[in-house]
């Protein structure tokens, strides 16, 4: 009996919840820490990415307007599907970043977890940052936060999962929609990310995947008009100050890449990366007349 030829994977995009291959056709090697290696990944093109942005925009009223419980429920659905292929992403976490399997099984947990504990913040957040205001006169004064909407987002460089997902979950955790841009040097666990999410019951559109050359993605989701907010978490300093500018033609929020190393992204991740990418919307309602008791009920 002949030895059988194992069956290469083929990585692709993930946009509108379909996996296309890049519109120009292009790919580039993906090579392990030491060189090897692993699989060509599609090398988006300009107009990957306003394809990208048009699925997040056409997902965001529904993502936005479901309930944060329902929200929750789907981010929950994310980590019980990533459990079940954990081995696959230890292996693809240990290949991207050098790591022993133990190492990158912490990392593979770690992100698991990570959604976990974003899928509870979608019905607690609006308490946190929202609530009422005291006011002089007969009126109810009520802020409560409501989502951005399409955020670009650079995903760390050297944190092929762990930050990855650190990034991502809190922005589709508060209702906005993502266009991501894989680590350039290790996109496969981003893109496997894609068909964990296409099978968990998020909306396709609400997430999209590109890999690449983070500078040509990263470019015209800065320059967007329809890209609300962008994320650097992945740009050096010289790109970041480029797509900052780019960015400000049409005033998107801007989160600027903070100083972190892969192990920073293991720490506790509090509420910053949800609150970076939310609106206060303020609403007066008049209470009626107030008699001599101070209430008109």
């Amino acid at each position: 009996m002949s030895e059988r030829l194992s069956v290469l994977k083929t990585y692709k995009l993930y946009v509108g919840g379909k996996f296309p291959r890049s519109e120009s056709g292009r790919v580039y090697e993906v090579t392990d820490a030491k060189g090897k290696w692993l699989a060509n990944a599609p090398l988006s093109s300009r107009k990957d990415a306003r394809d990208a942005v048009v699925a997040a925009r056409k997902a965001f009223g529904g993502w936005s307007g479901a309930t944060a419980y329902n929200r929750g429920q789907i981010l929950y659905r994310i980590a019980e599907m990533l459990e079940g292929r954990r081995d696959q992403y230890v292996a693809e976490v240990a290949d991207a970043e050098g790591l022993s399997k133990s190492k990158a099984a912490a990392q593979v947990e770690a992100a698991i977890d990570r959604w976990v504990w974003y899928a509870g913040w979608t019905d607690k957040i609006a308490q946190v940052v929202g609530g009422g205001n005291p006011v002089a006169g007969p009126f109810f004064n009520l802020s409560s936060p409501e989502p951005t909407g399409v955020v670009a987002v650079l995903a760390p460089q050297k944190s092929s999962f762990l930050g990855l997902v650190s990034v991502v979950a809190p922005v589709i955790a508060t209702g906005n929609t993502a266009v991501v841009v894989a680590s350039e040097k290790s996109p496969l666990p981003a893109l496997s990310l894609g068909e964990v999410l296409a099978t968990s019951d998020l909306p396709g559109g609400v997430v999209n995947v590109l890999s690449g050359r983070t500078a040509e993605i990263a470019a015209p989701l800065a320059a967007h008009q329809d890209v609300n907010a962008i994320d650097l978490a992945g740009a050096d300093e010289e790109l970041a100050k480029e797509l900052e500018i780019a960015a400000a033609d049409n005033l998107k929020r801007v989160l600027r890449p903070q100083p972190v190393d892969n192990a920073d992204w293991s720490a506790a991740p509090g509420t910053d990366r949800m609150t970076a990418f939310l609106e206060t919307k303020t609403v007066w309602h008049p209470t009626g007349a107030l008699g001599a008791s101070g209430s008109s009920y």
